[in-house]
């Protein structure tokens, strides 16, 4: 496939995937697999990870009147009632902590092995289950806004999305959002806090991924280690094609995303991974991927 419309097409993918609760590490993988790409080849690998970053920057420009509105009121709150340790944004990290050291010891000790596409597919049909069976139950939620959010609620939605660092395919945004309403939270709370949980999460792991790529250790350099890019005008065309698309595509995703679930529910997702899975399956079982 041409190099421009395989940046179109991955951008696309990113976009659509990072932040609906689908797994956008899974379709990448199914993407690399169906049209028979290798984005472990130096470039590619690099070329996934920054594609990530453009999806990351369409969150704070989104909630970018959210963002200054908390900074605004830190630590009190717009009604005086939160201090340092349940503000929002002090919530977002201690969240982001909770996940952050766990995550990337069992990352570097198992992560590695469950990346085939047997795992995924395994871990796409269960998250759907699980999805589709907290949205059915929990459907009297006491927390509405991010701002009525408690320190153990938070803390949970942390240890909650270790499972998507370690198990491909969970979908770091199903792990967050089915957390947060198995504690309380309506569905739109437990999605907003999903978003923001997300940012310093996606941007520390990109970031750290990006690192590796680009300056890989001693440790690591005859273990796949990737030596520094010399990149031609052709790759930083392609690079900066993905980027664009995939943060135009994914801020329009998350718009549409906060609208919809301010009216309906989270079990169109759960068929579809339930759904994914089995023709995973399928495809798998007869050899064709």
């Amino acid at each position: 496939m041409n190099d421009f419309l395989l940046s179109i097409l991955l951008g696309i993918v990113e976009g659509l995937t990072e932040f609906l609760p689908v797994s956008s590490t899974g379709h990448l993988r199914i993407v690399e697999a169906l049209f028979h790409l290798n984005l472990q080849d130096s470039f590619w690998k690099m070329y996934t990870i920054v594609i990530q970053l453009g999806a990351i920057l369409a969150l704070p420009v989104y909630f970018w009147n959210r963002i200054l509105n908390f900074l605004a009121t830190f630590p009190t709150g717009e009604r005086g009632d939160r201090n340092f340790m349940t503000h929002p944004l002090s919530l977002t990290m201690i969240a982001f902590v909770v996940t952050a050291l766990p995550a990337w010891a069992l990352t570097k000790v198992i992560g590695k092995n469950l990346e085939s596409l047997w795992m995924i597919t395994l871990a796409l049909i269960i998250g759907g289950i699980v999805m589709w069976i907290v949205d059915a139950v929990f459907t009297r939620p006491r927390v509405t806004h991010m701002e009525e959010m408690s320190l153990p609620q938070a803390i949970w939605i942390g240890a909650c999305q270790i499972l998507s660092a370690v198990f491909p395919g969970t979908s770091r945004s199903m792990s967050t959002i089915a957390a947060g309403q198995i504690v309380g939270l309506s569905r739109a709370a437990a999605l907003e806090f999903s978003f923001f949980l997300s940012m310093p999460t996606m941007a520390a792991a990109t970031l750290y991924d990006l690192y590796k790529t680009l300056k890989p250790s001693r440790d690591t350099a005859g273990e796949g280690g990737i030596a520094p890019l010399a990149m031609n005008t052709h790759e930083w065309i392609v690079l900066a094609i993905g980027f664009i698309i995939s943060f135009i595509v994914a801020l329009g995703v998350v718009a549409w995303f906060m609208q919809w679930v301010r009216h309906r529910g989270f079990a169109p997702f759960a068929i579809y991974r339930i759904v994914l899975g089995i023709v995973l399956v399928i495809l798998l079982t007869r050899g064709l991927i």
